[in-house]
């Protein structure tokens, strides 16, 4: 799809401490195959903790940068987020993995009292404010609520816990297997559940490849 720019904003390398790298690299694949351009932003910022991914026990006294280690999803090819312009994009996607909620915002460890990384907000509240469509995959669907207006529809899966918090900030979730995505078409929004509830790896690749088809049905309204 020609003139189509999508940034895909990304939180680091691993599920525990930054971007899940099957949703990421799944993410970029179904962009690819829907011929939409994109490009990887993050924040050159250090991770809010650097997990060890065999014992899933945070390693006091390492220090990652966010920036640093989503480069290694994108190959290189990727942007500082603060230096990312909303006006060269016409979409945005943020992939999962709990750097969403650590990195690009501080959910998971303020839970309702959180907001989101400065340089993250500015740039995705642009994109929102000029209507342009966005899709949150996994965890990132959190930072939904604090971009957008009471009322838009967003999924996290079945989890209740989470749920019951997306709902005092105003959003309405809705139970979403991982194969399957859900359209709030009045915000040009669009969430699936992915490793919130996938069993395999091929879940995941279904509900990203409804995510992003979606989205680019979007972007033509």
């Amino acid at each position: 799809m020609k003139n189509q720019h999508i940034a895909v904003v990304l939180s680091g390398c691993g599920a525990l401490d930054g971007s899940e790298i099957h949703e990421s690299v799944l993410t970029l694949l179904a962009l690819d195959r829907a011929e939409l351009a994109y490009q990887c932003l993050a924040p050159n910022l250090s991770q809010t903790r650097v997990v060890n991914m065999i014992d899933g026990k945070t390693q006091e006294h390492v220090k990652r940068n966010i920036l640093e280690e989503s480069a290694r999803i994108a190959r290189g090819k990727i942007k500082d987020i603060a230096l990312a312009n909303a006006d060269d994009y016409t979409a945005m996607i943020f992939p999962g993995g709990f750097g969403a909620a650590l990195n690009l915002c501080n959910f998971g460890l303020n839970k309702e009292n959180y907001s989101l990384q400065a340089n993250v907000f500015k740039f995705a509240k642009a994109m929102v404010e000029a209507k342009k469509p966005a899709g949150f995959i996994c965890i990132a669907p959190v930072l939904a609520p604090k971009l957008y207006p009471a009322g838009i529809k967003i999924t996290i899966g079945n989890d209740k816990a989470i749920a019951e918090i997306l709902e005092k900030l105003g959003a309405q979730p809705i139970p979403c297997a991982a194969t399957d995505c859900v359209v709030d078409k009045t915000h040009k929004l669009v969430t699936t559940p992915a490793y919130m509830l996938a069993r395999s790896i091929k879940e995941i690749a279904m509900g990203i490849e409804c995510l992003v088809k979606e989205l680019s049905l979007l972007l033509n309204t």
